[in-house]
């Protein structure tokens, strides 16, 4: 077994399930939140329809800016080695990655919106993850869609993006360096 496995791929955002579960998450929880709250302050149903349209509209151009910038796609590397897991955008993507959290960034900054630009640093810090072995607190496997999950410390997910035909040297190889919860 070699002691470094590195792969590319493409992965569809929109039709691929753990990213739209994390999504789900990440989008779901927050505005589910808003609405739980404004109708415990005692706003009627009625009163949630302009921002449910407002919220409907924000996903749409979200969906055709992703469509258009990235082609719908998510271009990852992957490495396995002896440091760890590691998963990184794709050069080309990150290119373009750092130009829109930059000016994330710069325009957060100028309108006065700290939290905009904190989301481009954010997600600026996150083109290039690496979760070392001893991090690693659990994986999860996902045979039919050739993907293991790396759980490590907070924040420290990876989805291995996995080929059909290296799903099981990467499996066995992640399998071989992290010691099941005990």
């Amino acid at each position: 077994m070699s002691d470094r496995i590195e792969w590319s791929i493409k992965v569809p955002i929109f039709r691929n399930p753990i990213i739209l579960k994390q999504l789900g998450l990440g989008i779901g929880i927050p505005f589910g939140l808003i609405f739980v709250i404004m109708l415990l302050s005692g706003a009627k149903p009625a009163d949630l329809l302009y921002p449910a349209i407002l919220i409907g509209a924000l996903f749409f151009f979200t969906w055709l800016f992703i469509m258009i910038v990235w082609g719908g796609k998510y271009d990852a590397e992957f490495i396995v080695d002896s440091k760890g897991v590691r998963c990184r955008t794709a050069a080309r993507q990150a290119r373009q990655n750092r130009i829109i959290n930059t000016l994330a960034f710069v325009l957060g900054l100028l309108s006065g919106k700290p939290a905009v630009a904190g989301a481009g640093v954010l997600a600026q810090s996150r083109q290039d993850v690496l979760v070392k072995w001893r991090s690693i607190r659990k994986i999860k496997e996902y045979p039919r869609r050739s993907t293991i999950m790396v759980y490590g410390g907070f924040a420290q997910n990876i989805a291995l993006f996995c080929t059909p035909e290296n799903y099981g040297q990467v499996r066995d190889h992640v399998a071989s360096k992290v010691r099941p919860a005990s």
